[in-house]
């Protein structure tokens, strides 16, 4: 496996009682490591365009046990498209998401309408091709990139985060 995702999300600083939404959720692998984080008291929205990872998602979470885990089937890329509420979340997650998007800066605008004032946004993504193991390279967007678009949009770069060999992750606040 590339990615750790119980270590990413650690570096995140999440704690008992927040809420946090996985935008473009796939798996559910962040969102199973984001619903430990966060405890019984926190919430967790899982939001996925795709209806067959929905499915998936929901069945995991009941074989799991994640009661503090709701799946939504939602569009990341357009306002209101996660229908979850306004400045209403702690941290937003968007891992593995950029490298596919049609639009990039859609998804930072909906991760700012749901953040709270000084929430964080934890970006993770491909660093490169790597011979076409990752996304074909005019599709990579880089770490500089992505602060790029996040700090067009009034966001703050507050830290890099180790995340292995293949991928770099960025976490930015909410001003």
């Amino acid at each position: 496996m590339f990615l750790n995702p119980q270590q990413c999300i650690a570096q995140l600083g999440l704690r008992e009682g927040m809420r946090v939404a996985d935008f473009g959720a796939g798996t559910g692998i962040y969102t199973q490591a984001i619903s430990k984080a966060v405890g019984h008291t926190g919430r967790v929205y899982a939001i996925e365009v795709q209806k067959n990872f929905v499915k998936k998602l929901e069945t995991d979470i009941k074989e799991h046990g994640l009661l503090n885990v709701s799946c939504i089937w939602g569009d990341i890329e357009r306002q209101g498209g996660t229908k979850i509420t306004d400045e209403s979340m702690d941290a937003v997650v968007v891992a593995n998401v950029l490298f596919q998007s049609e639009d990039k800066l859609g998804i930072v605008d909906e991760v700012k309408r749901v953040l709270k004032k000084t929430g964080k946004v934890l970006v993770i993504d491909w660093s490169d091709s790597f011979g076409h193991m990752g996304p074909t390279p005019s599709y990579v967007v880089t770490q500089k990139m992505a602060r790029d678009l996040f700090e067009k949009r009034g966001f703050r770069y507050v830290e890099s985060i180790s995340t292995g060999a293949h991928h770099y992750g960025i976490i930015l606040e909410h001003e």
